[in-house]
């Protein structure tokens, strides 16, 4: 982003609507760490095009499987 964060860039096919896209995209990331979905919360920008996920769970770890996902790209 220009100020600097990083960020991940996700795409789901779930309409923007009900909050389908947003559990959609908290499926998608907890499938990708290995966390249980419920572990994956939305805690802002719900009817944003950008979002900020609160991943519950062992910090090193998924700092860790991030790193990871990133060097495959």
């Amino acid at each position: 982003m220009a100020d600097g964060r990083s960020v991940l860039k996700a795409r789901v096919r779930a309409a923007p609507s009900e909050g389908e896209a947003d559990d959609a995209l908290c499926r998608l990331v907890a499938k990708a760490l290995g966390v249980p979905p419920r572990d994956v919360v939305v805690t802002a920008g719900a009817t944003s095009r950008i979002k900020q996920l609160t991943i519950s769970g062992d910090g090193p770890g998924l700092i860790a499987k991030l790193e990871k996902l990133f060097e495959t790209r």
